[in-house]
C-alpha cells in the first residue's frame, strides 16, 4: 500500500514539473488542467488549504496604513460528515469481497477504505490536526503582513458558529495570536445568538435551490459526466453480480468523495485513492460538484441567481461592524468562523474577482471562470484590510482578500485593489437595500 502511494506521488510530481514547464502561469489554466496539475482539487470543497498564491502584497498608497481587519472564515480541514459517508463503500465492498467477486485492485481499495473508516471512527466531521495547522498558519500571516493592527493592546473580537469544528478552529486561530502578542485583548464565543448572521438558514431561498425543474436539468448535466461503469470493472471481476447487487454511480461517488478527503487526514501520508480514477474521470466527477454548488449557492439563473443574498445578513453585519470599529483609535480586528456554505455565497455577493457572474449554462462555467477550489478549500477565508494614515484620517481605504490573495471588487477605484471605504459601503448597502425577500 505504501508502494501505491510512493509510486502515485512521484507520477503526479513528474506531471507537475512537466506542465510547469509549458504554462506562464496558474491563471492561464483552465480547471482541467489545473486539476491535472494537482488532482487534489477536484475535491472541490475538500480540497485542503493551499495557502496563498500571492506572496507579495501590493504596497498601500501614500501614507496609508493597515489598522482594522474584519474576517469570515471557514473551519480546518475535517472528517467526512456523515456515517454513511464510510459505511457505504466499506459495506458494499466487503459483502463483494465475502463473495469473491472482488479484483486485486478491489480488494486493495477495501483495505485502503477499511483504514480510512476506523481512523474517522467517533470523529466524523471533526476537525482534523491539518485543519488546526490550517488556521495557527492563516493567524500567523495575518500578524506578520499586518502587524499594526495586531501591535499594543487591541480587541480581538472572534466569533464562531456553534459546530465545534468552527469553535476549534477559532480557538487555533486565537491562540496563534495570542502567542505572538500575549496583549492582546482576546473576547470569543459561540452562540445561537449570532446565528442569524453567522449561519443564516433562509428557508424560501432554500425552497427555490433545486426545485423539480431545476433537479431535471442537472441530471441530464449530470448524464454527460458519470463514469461509475468504468470504475466498477477496476473493482469487481463478475460484471453480473455488479448489475444485480451494486450501486455503480453512488458507490464510484462514494469512493470519490473518500478519494477527495484523505488529503485532509493524517493517512494521507500513506495512502490515497485517487490511483482507482484516471485524470478525465477526476475532472468529470469535479465538473458535477462545481455545477452543482453553483446551482445551490452561485448566481445560477436557473433558479433565480439569488442564492447568494442568503449572506445578506452577514454582509450587513460586517459593514455596521466596520463603521463601527473605524471610529476608534486602535480597533483591531473581528474574525468569523463558520463554513463554507457561508464563504462561497458571500464571495458572489461580493462578486470577488467576479464570482457574482449568473448564468443557465452550466458547461461553461470553468470556461467564464468560475471554478469551485479557488473558492473555498478548507479553511477558506475572506479578509477585508482597513487603511488610514492616522485615526483622524476619514479618507479610509479597504482591500479584500480572497484565500490571502488580493481580489478585484466591482467598484470603482483609481487604486486597484485598494477602495474607498465610502464607496465600497454605499455599493453594497444599495444592493442589499434593493434585494426584497
Amino acid at each position: 500500500m505504501q508502494y501505491l502511494y510512493r509510486k502515485f506521488f512521484m507520477k503526479q510530481l513528474i506531471f507537475s514539473l512537466a506542465f510547469l514547464g509549458l504554462t506562464t502561469g496558474v491563471s492561464a489554466q483552465i480547471a482541467k488542467e489545473e486539476i491535472q496539475q494537482d488532482v487534489h482539487r477536484s475535491g472541490s470543497n475538500q480540497l485542503a488549504y493551499p495557502g496563498p498564491k500571492q506572496v507579495h502584497l501590493s504596497d498601500a498608497p501614500k501614507g496609508k496604513k493597515p489598522f482594522y481587519i474584519s474576517h469570515y472564515g471557514r473551519h480546518g480541514s475535517r472528517f467526512l460528515i456523515e456515517k454513511k459517508d464510510y459505511d457505504f463503500p466499506y459495506q458494499t465492498l466487503a459483502k463483494a469481497d465475502s463473495a469473491g467477486k472482488l479484483t486485486a485492485l478491489g480488494k486493495s481499495v477495501l483495505e485502503r477504505v477499511t483504514l480510512l473508516r476506523e481512523e474517522s471512527d467517533n470523529r466524523r466531521g471533526e476537525l482534523t490536526p491539518l485543519g488546526a495547522l490550517q488556521h495557527q498558519q492563516i493567524a500567523k500571516r495575518m500578524a506578520e503582513r499586518f502587524p499594526e493592527v495586531f501591535e499594543g493592546d487591541p480587541v480581538i473580537d472572534a466569533k464562531s458558529t456553534v459546530v465545534i469544528r468552527c469553535i476549534l478552529s477559532m480557538e487555533n486561530a486565537l491562540l496563534q495570536l495570542l502567542a505572538i502578542n500575549p496583549k492582546l485583548h482576546i473576547r470569543h464565543d459561540a452562540s445561537y445568538h449570532d446565528m442569524y448572521y453567522m449561519n443564516l438558514h433562509d428557508n424560501k431561498l432554500k425552497a427555490l435551490k433545486m426545485d423539480s425543474t431545476v433537479k431535471e436539468v442537472y441530471r441530464e448535466f449530470t448524464k454527460k459526466y458519470e463514469r461509475g461503469d468504468a470504475l466498477m470493472s477496476k473493482l469487481f471481476n463478475d460484471m453480473e453480480y455488479v448489475k444485480q447487487e451494486i450501486q455503480a454511480q453512488p458507490l464510484a461517488n462514494a469512493l470519490f468523495n473518500l478519494a477527495s478527503n484523505i488529503q485532509n487526514t493524517e493517512l494521507r501520508k500513506k495512502i490515497t485513492l485517487y490511483d482507482i480514477f484516471t485524470d478525465e474521470e477526476l475532472y468529470c466527477y469535479w465538473k458535477m460538484s462545481n455545477a452543482w454548488w453553483y446551482i445551490n449557492y452561485g448566481g445560477c439563473t436557473l433558479n433565480g441567481g439569488t442564492q447568494p443574498y442568503s449572506q445578506r445578513n452577514l454582509l450587513r453585519k460586517i459593514i455596521e461592524e466596520a463603521d463601527s470599529c473605524i471610529r476608534l483609535d486602535h480597533p483591531g480586528a473581528t474574525l468569523r468562523f463558520g463554513h463554507e456554505t457561508m464563504v462561497l455565497p458571500l464571495t458572489c455577493l461580493l462578486d470577488l474577482n467576479g464570482y457574482g457572474m449568473q448564468t443557465d449554462n452550466l458547461d461553461a462555467l470553468d470556461r467564464k471562470g468560475w471554478i469551485n477550489f479557488n473558492i473555498f478549500p478548507m479553511a477558506a477565508n475572506i479578509q477585508f484590510i482597513f487603511y488610514r494614515s492616522n485615526p483622524q484620517d476619514q479618507d479610509v481605504l479597504v482591500k479584500v482578500l480572497l484565500n490571502e490573495n488580493e481580489a478585484e471588487l466591482p467598484v470603482k477605484s483609481k487604486e486597484k485593489p485598494y477602495y474607498r471605504w465610502s464607496d465600497v459601503r454605499e455599493y453594497y448597502l444599495e444592493k442589499l437595500n434593493a434585494y426584497h425577500d
